[in-house]
């Protein structure tokens, strides 16, 4: 039962692999997902795709230093790994015996990867955005010496954004809309929690809240 198991994961694996089909792959932790990844873009590059023409997107920064260090050792091996050895990892990635051609242009593909300008792209999801922002701003109506904010500066400013709401409220004449506004939410808000609330933890750690402002 665990051979049948065994057997039939790597032929989804193998599948999954062939660069001609399109594939959606949604496995636990630790099961092979990388690594059918990595055998992927391998498999694109042995048919001929050019290293500077794939993109490789990722949500982490770690998975993208993972995708291309594992793409890289790879690689690595490739053009010193002793004959036989080459051959059996070829036929398993393939799935089928290489031919002389072929093991030499496996033994060529680091070489390529090199001489390519930045390599494979390999990025998060979040970079390929900020690079189509940069290279395009015009297009997409931002300003070209735009910054992305990190954790850090989004809390910053959620909170100078508090405080100028709060001020506003203040220097509003005869009740405006903002003060009223304001006074109700802090009829059900404490002042302490006023900044969590502009954030949003408000409402996924009391969702009452919500509930109590709009009645």
């Amino acid at each position: 039962m665990t051979t049948d198991l065994a057997s039939g994961a790597a032929t989804l694996q193998q599948y999954a692999t062939d660069g001609r089909s399109s594939v959606w792959v949604a496995a636990s932790a630790g099961t092979g997902k990388t690594k059918v990844l990595t055998d992927r873009l391998l498999g694109l590059m042995l048919e001929g795709s050019d290293p500077a023409r794939i993109l490789c997107l990722t949500f982490t920064r770690a998975a993208a230093a993972e995708m291309a260090n594992r793409l890289n050792e790879r690689l690595a091996d490739w053009a010193t790994l002793a004959h036989d050895a080459f051959v059996e990892e070829l036929r398993e990635l393939a799935g089928r015996d290489p031919d002389e051609a072929r093991l030499a242009q496996a033994r060529q593909l680091f070489a390529r990867v090199l001489d390519t300008p930045g390599g494979v792209k390999i990025a998060t999801i979040h970079a390929f955005c900020q690079a189509l922002l940069r290279r395009f701003p015009l297009e997409a109506d931002v300003s070209p010496e735009f910054a992305v904010l990190d954790e850090r500066g989004a809390r910053e400013a959620l909170l100078e954004a508090a405080e100028s709401v709060i001020v506003a409220a203040r220097e509003e004449k005869d009740g405006g809309g903002l003060a009223e506004a304001l006074a109700v939410v802090a009829g059900h808000v404490a002042e302490e929690r006023f900044g969590m609330l502009m954030e949003g933890k408000e409402m996924e750690e009391h969702p009452t809240t919500l509930k109590r402002v709009k009645s």
